[in-house]
């Protein structure tokens, strides 16, 4: 590896190291008001914010970006407002560092007292969105902890000016021994780049990787530290017989193409074979701009649809496109989706309690949802006001990866001479 490289990596994880221990002093009311800065900055910056968006567009145009990634990409007025309101949102939040989470006295007279602590130096991996970079420094600097940001080429120039003004904000604020370090942008792009902050265990607490299943398998098998996966969606929905008939179009055309190239966009559709009206159903879904891929039942059923290989239904498309299988029962859709599940979302719409239930046993994924969108699986959907990402695995946190997730604890124990027997 080379040595310049090495030394790259390691000299921004000892100084992300040293300004976290310095960030774990600040209150609450001093790290809302760098968060505040920062919000301010943001909205303040917003036409040379697009401007460097439009660096980033050019570019992925040139590359023949896919509109999924092109979608992630872009940064307008109307984005950018949003991560400011994420911010906001962030400030908003009760701080859980020196939440309590147990108290107790032991017979033998100790006094234990649990509290939330921050967990150090987070990294993160990222591809495309550049709102991440606000999303998880906004999380990082609220929860205590000092992170490390390395997003993809293809969102450079964008990257570069939000992690610019977030170091802004602190530098403004003058803190006692935080340095913007706290906020560590990664500008060197190179996977060779990235592979010596994977060995730095003594420097770096966590990796949280979030993007397609190649970056999550490439870090996996190349980090000595501790990685909280943010893997792909293959998000599933059974469509019940038993289904509300006025609920099933508007849910089904918002999962999949209320922004079709985010994780928790509808990607397969099971549909119980006695679903009333279904042909008239499958026109309404390519009318709202549906690309209908289907098994042959479905083809029987309406044979203007493309016909759908088994690798699609393992596919994350990130598009319009949708994967259709018709199939017998509720228990024929779970196994089914036990196949082809990514653990990320599954849903059903049905109005029968038993049926329902059977889902929700049958089936061991990040979230379960009845009888409503997908899209709804999302960290400032569910109150957390942003996201580091939306964790696949079920060590530390399952789902959306929100402040609380960025604590540990630790306990202090008081005793009065006590010795152990």
């Amino acid at each position: 590896m080379p040595e310049d490289v090495s030394l790259y990596a390691k000299t921004i994880a000892t100084n992300a190291k040293q300004a976290s221990r310095a960030l774990k002093k600040l209150t609450t009311i001093q790290k809302n008001a760098v968060l505040a800065r920062v919000e301010e900055l943001i909205l303040a910056h917003e036409n040379e914010i697009i401007e460097k968006n439009k660096i980033d567009l050019q570019n992925g145009r040139e590359k023949n970006l896919s509109a999924a990634m092109m979608d992630r990409l872009l940064l307008d007025s109307k984005r950018i407002k949003w991560m400011a309101k994420s911010i906001e949102d962030i400030r908003n939040l009760p701080d859980p560092v020196g939440e309590v989470v147990r108290g107790t006295i032991l017979p033998n007279g100790l006094e234990l007292l649990t509290k939330r602590v921050p967990i150090g130096v987070v990294m993160t991996i990222f591809e495309s969105r550049p709102n991440v970079i606000v999303d998880i420094a906004s999380l990082s600097f609220k929860s205590g902890n000092a992170c490390i940001l390395r997003g993809g080429s293809e969102a450079f120039h964008s990257n570069q000016i939000l992690s610019s003004l977030f170091h802004k904000a602190i530098e403004e604020a003058k803190l006692e021994g935080v340095s913007k370090e706290v906020v560590s942008f990664v500008d060197n792009t190179s996977r060779e780049a990235m592979v010596p902050f994977f060995q730095l265990d003594d420097l770096i607490d966590v990796i949280v990787p979030r993007g397609g299943e190649a970056l999550i398998r490439f870090v996996t098998e190349n980090s000595k530290i501790p990685v909280i996966k943010h893997d792909k969606g293959v998000t599933n929905l059974y469509l019940s017989h038993h289904a509300n008939p006025t609920i099933v179009l508007p849910i089904l055309l918002n999962s999949k193409l209320q922004r079709p190239g985010v994780c928790n966009a509808l990607e397969n559709l099971f549909i119980h074979k006695e679903f009333p009206n279904l042909n008239s159903l499958l026109e309404e879904l390519k009318r709202g701009g549906v690309e209908l891929l289907g098994d042959e039942s479905a083809i029987k059923i309406d044979p203007s649809l493309t016909k759908a290989t088994e690798e699609d239904f393992y596919t994350e498309f990130l598009d319009r496109r949708l994967s259709i299988r018709i199939v017998d029962s509720v228990e024929d859709a779970i196994q089914n989706i036990q196949k082809y599940s990514s653990g990320h979302t599954e849903c059903i719409l049905s109005e029968d309690v038993s049926e329902i239930q059977a889902f929700r046993d049958g089936l061991d994924s990040a979230a379960i949802f009845v009888n409503c969108s997908t899209r709804f699986h999302d960290g400032g959907e569910y109150g957390l006001g942003a996201e580091v990402g939306i964790s696949t695995g079920k060590l530390h946190v399952r789902g959306p990866m929100g402040l609380i997730h960025l604590t540990t604890t630790t306990t202090y124990v008081t005793g009065k001479g006590q010795v152990r027997g």
